[in-house]
């Protein structure tokens, strides 16, 4: 689908050879083969494809070719389950019309459009590729201030909500097991929020730089303003990382400790059960001579001797502090 802002979008197949000077954004969702030959005939540019949009080396990123800028960041999408995924987005910058190139629906996008016309700020290619870089920014940051506030929720039970504080083994092995996997979406949402901002950082930094007389003073700015948020979200998602980190060690060393509790209960018990299980063995055999078989007290003393032979054991490890 091809919107032409300033230009009616359903129209685009009446312009003639040349694109009217009122255009200035051009935004390519899943264009057809049709629109992308239109674009190109009439700007005299390529439009990337989605494969060379998801090229992850500087080199493919971030182009100048005969005075216009070929850039291309991720971004992050909601698929139909709910899961952020990574979608390329491309940008083609000249004097006055930006093309954009993206393969899913992003919000972003639309209320950047929306503004065009109402807003003086948007007059050409170069303010609405600024403000959209802005948005984006705008957008990370609201995602790890999200993230943010989910880390805390998710350290709280694990050091003060008693992870493993409960009396049923099942109930606490299950309590883990979730906050394990809510660390690993978390640490999953957090590394592509980082991927988008360097994306972010780096082109809008590239196109402040290189881009050309016919970028402005004030979007020149604006453009270092975005590095600089960049520079200090990035700040935030390393304190966030080293924090999911932590948690993560944290629970892994909660589900040591149970096991290392299994295990001592285990030792405790095959212990304990060793002495009364050797004298119910001596006293099973099948021996036609057994003193104790003629003594007058000779079963109840039995029992006594393996109850004392497993109580003796108990109270070893109690004092031992086994049972703390």
């Amino acid at each position: 689908m091809l919107k032409l802002y300033r230009w009616p979008s359903d129209d685009w197949q009446k312009i003639g050879a040349e694109m009217p000077s009122e255009i200035i954004w051009a935004d390519l969702l899943n264009a057809t083969g049709e629109e992308k030959e239109f674009v190109e005939r009439l700007l005299g540019i390529r439009v990337p494809s989605e494969d060379s949009l998801s090229e992850i080396e500087a080199s493919s990123r971030l182009i100048l070719d005969n005075g216009t800028l070929y850039l291309s960041s991720p971004a992050v999408v909601l698929n139909e389950n709910n899961e952020a995924e990574i979608t390329p987005v491309g940008f083609v910058i000249g004097p006055h019309v930006l093309v954009t190139v993206r393969f899913a629906q992003l919000p972003i996008f639309e209320d950047v459009g929306k503004r065009i016309g109402s807003d003086d700020s948007l007059e050409n290619g170069i303010c609405v590729f600024t403000s959209l870089v802005e948005a984006m920014v705008d957008r990370g940051a609201d995602v790890l201030e999200h993230l943010g506030a989910k880390v805390d929720r998710l350290s709280r039970d694990v050091f003060k909500g008693g992870l493993v504080r409960s009396k049923r083994p099942v109930r606490s092995s299950r309590r883990m097991r979730e906050a394990l996997e809510n660390i690993g979406e978390l640490a999953d949402r957090l590394a592509k929020a980082r991927d988008v901002l360097l994306g972010v950082g780096r082109i809008a930094s590239f196109a402040g730089d290189v881009g050309g007389d016919w970028i402005t003073a004030a979007s020149k700015k604006r453009l270092e303003a975005v590095s600089k948020d960049v520079a200090s979200l990035g700040d935030y998602e390393t304190r966030l990382s080293d924090k999911i980190q932590l948690l993560l060690d944290a629970v892994l060393g909660f589900i040591n400790i149970q096991q290392n509790e299994l295990f001592k209960i285990l030792t405790i018990v095959s212990v304990v059960g060793v002495p009364p299980t050797i004298m119910v063995g001596i006293w099973g055999m099948n021996f036609k001579h057994m003193p104790e078989l003629d003594w007058t007290f000779g079963y109840p003393l039995a029992w006594l001797a393996i109850i004392a032979s497993g109580v003796l054991p108990l109270i070893w490890f109690k004092r031992r502090g086994w049972f703390e």
